[in-house]
């Protein structure tokens, strides 16, 4: 943070005690360290809530990009969506069209004669299950 050197700090600790003598040097310098505490917390602060800004600011931007990328998306879709609808719809007009000009598919001819009776029913033989190979039923 400062570029001080010990040498510096001990300068300033004997005119500390040369200014303020032995009995209110211990007060002041536990004074000191309080509000360079405070001063330090004070400035932690004040960069986490730039950082927390920044960060929101990061997320805001994506959010926009997200969305519109889904407009994008949903756009894509909804013409292709028309253009297949409107695809069913040719196709479907085409094929109604066509069943319209076919014609009409002939009559079954009239019989002249009755349908033969059916012919007495004869027992079947139950169905046999089938065997595996190589283990033939007698």
């Amino acid at each position: 943070m400062f570029d001080i050197g010990f040498t510096e700090i001990v300068l300033i600790a004997v005119v500390a005690l040369i200014v303020l003598g032995p009995e209110r040097l211990p007060k002041t310098a536990r004074t000191m360290g309080h509000l360079f505490g405070r001063l330090q917390r004070y400035v932690n602060d004040v960069k986490a809530d730039i950082s927390r800004e920044m960060e929101l600011e990061d997320l805001r931007k994506l959010q926009q990009e997200v969305k519109s990328a889904a407009q994008d998306l949903e756009q894509s879709m909804s013409a292709t969506a028309r253009d297949v609808e409107t695809g069913m719809r040719d196709v479907e007009a085409q094929l109604n069209a066509g069943a319209s000009e076919a014609p009409a598919p002939p009559a079954a001819p009239e019989l002249a004669f009755p349908p033969p009776a059916p012919a007495a029913e004869v027992p079947a033989e139950p169905a046999r299950q089938p065997s595996l190979p190589g283990f033939d039923r007698i």
